[in-house]
């Protein structure tokens, strides 16, 4: 087994993309539209390679904004530099919502940052990416 994909629901979908592809650095996969279900669905990740796993965006037609709620935590993202990173993604005027520093009672450099429709990204420091 592996892991293939994580679902999103999306308020904007053009602005969902342009966050995780220029604020993230994902390469857009493909977009799958759905008129009759009232949804759009892009792709967003790392590459097409099997082994990484991707990110849904659902964009559900009328819909602009979720009430996220308190169950949801935060995705992971493995970074070779963390503080580059955040000064990357705040040059597109994407929102740092914990500074980078290492993690409470260790050494790794984390750092938050919040995606447009509220849900929270860990940045971990990954020298060896």
């Amino acid at each position: 087994m592996r892991l293939l994909h994580t679902m999103l629901r999306v308020g904007d979908l053009q602005r969902a993309i342009d966050f995780y592809t220029q604020a993230m650095g994902m390469q857009l996969l493909r977009i799958t539209q759905r008129p009759e279900q009232n949804y759009d669905l892009a792709f967003v990740g790392y590459g097409t390679n099997p082994e990484h796993a991707e990110i849904e965006l659902t964009y559900n037609y009328g819909v602009s904004s979720y009430d996220l709620g308190n169950a949801y935590g935060h995705i992971a993202i493995g970074v070779p530099d963390v503080v580059a990173t955040c000064d990357r993604i705040r040059a597109v005027g994407g929102q740092i919502t914990r500074e980078p520093g290492p993690v409470k009672g260790g050494n790794t450099m984390i750092a938050f940052v919040q995606d447009p429709d509220g849900y929270k990204i860990e940045l971990i420091q990954r020298p060896a990416l």
